[in-house]
């Protein structure tokens, strides 16, 4: 939303590929700081990691209401302060479900993702309003405020059911040395790296090329939002059925098929649409099903550190991801062209989606096999 709304108003002369370095450092920064978060939660209260990253998070976005005048502040508040402490809120809540559940454990995962969803579904609304009565700063004053109010509720019941032994390596990188969870690394670098761009440039695609109102490129993030909620919830029930590596597969084939399929042939609002819906339905069951395939292969004892260290693959992938995405329109596209960063974003999703095959034919040579 903020992207969008920098883009097309605050810093029109503005590089998309250097405005879509707030959204990217967001991302990214959280996940390569996923690693010293993991080690923080076998060491710390987890409980009170995700209060200290909470306050960092409202704390980042006030300063960056004071800050709007450069994109290069907005860069370092919004994007990296805001991430590391939006880290230490996720690897917690992302890793804590995995300990409590065994037999639905996909679907107990999916629900906690799922909060992602709902948030997005009445905070891009709620933002655009406030953006357009209020202006950019209040927007993130009043964002950080509530992300404090909810967040040091929530950290309140984040608790840990295992004590991890302490050990002499601070980080075990001897999973890198598992071929398995080098294929999801992989696999997870290039769905990241093709995730972003229907979320950062469905909407200005509406506007500039189809010719719709600012209002209904919000509402096609809000869709996206909201079948991403019913999505990371459902593939957790579909993943109880088929297994947790076949729904993987499933979910970044179709997310590739909803951008190339959907949205790359067609210039009209119908199909920008269907394509919301498609792929939020589908790219949030890989990102709530991750930590999942991770408790299943290697056990729940030493969940937080391996999932912060797969997160690095998402760091890289949001850092190639984002900024080649807006560098591809500005350079190729000329900042009107969307066909080639849809490929580039389409194709990267597929190749994912490769990977989980291989390592699903890792795992189990059978052809029909839950797994």
């Amino acid at each position: 939303m903020y992207q969008t709304y920098y883009h097309l108003v605050q810093f029109p002369d503005e590089h998309v590929s250097t405005l879509s370095w707030v959204g990217t450092l967001q991302f990214g920064v959280m996940n390569v700081f996923g690693i010293p978060a993991g080690i923080l939660c076998e060491r710390v209260d987890t409980r009170l990691v995700s209060f200290v990253g909470g306050v960092i998070m409202a704390i980042s976005l006030i300063i960056a209401s004071f800050c709007d005048d450069a994109i290069w502040k907005l860069i370092i508040t919004q994007g990296i302060v805001f991430s590391i402490g939006a880290s230490l809120v996720f690897i917690p809540s992302t890793s804590i479900p995995a300990q409590w559940f065994t037999k639905r454990r996909a679907l107990a995962v999916g629900i906690v993702v799922a909060g992602s969803g709902i948030g997005g579904l009445w905070l891009t609304p709620a933002t655009r309003a406030m953006i357009d009565q209020l202006g950019t700063a209040w927007a993130l004053r009043i964002t950080g405020i509530i992300i404090f109010a909810v967040n040091s509720v929530a950290s309140l019941f984040m608790r840990s059911r295992l004590r991890v032994q302490t050990r002499d390596k601070i980080v075990d990188f001897g999973v890198f040395r598992d071929m398995r969870f080098l294929l999801i690394f992989i696999g997870a670098v290039c769905a990241t790296t093709g995730y972003f761009t229907p979320l950062f440039s469905l909407p200005s695609f509406a506007q500039q090329v189809v010719g719709k109102s600012n209002s209904f490129g919000t509402n096609l993030l809000t869709i996206i939002n909201a079948a991403s909620t019913v999505g990371r919830i459902g593939t957790g029930e579909v993943a109880r059925l088929l297994g947790n590596i076949n729904t993987m597969v499933m979910c970044t084939f179709v997310s590739s098929l909803s951008i190339l399929v959907l949205w790359l042939p067609f210039q009209v609002g119908g199909t920008l649409i269907a394509s919301a819906i498609v792929y939020g339905l589908f790219c949030g069951g890989f990102i709530g099903l991750l930590p999942v395939v991770m408790a299943d292969l290697w056990g729940v004892q030493r969940i937080s550190t391996i999932i912060g260290l797969l997160y690095m693959a998402n760091f890289a992938g949001t850092m190639v991801g984002a900024p080649s995405s807006g560098a591809i329109l500005d350079n190729i596209g000329n900042g009107t062209n969307y066909k080639p960063t849809i490929i580039f974003s389409g194709v990267f999703m597929l190749c994912s989606s490769m990977f989980f095959v291989v390592l699903r034919a890792m795992v189990s040579k059978k052809v029909i096999e839950r797994i």
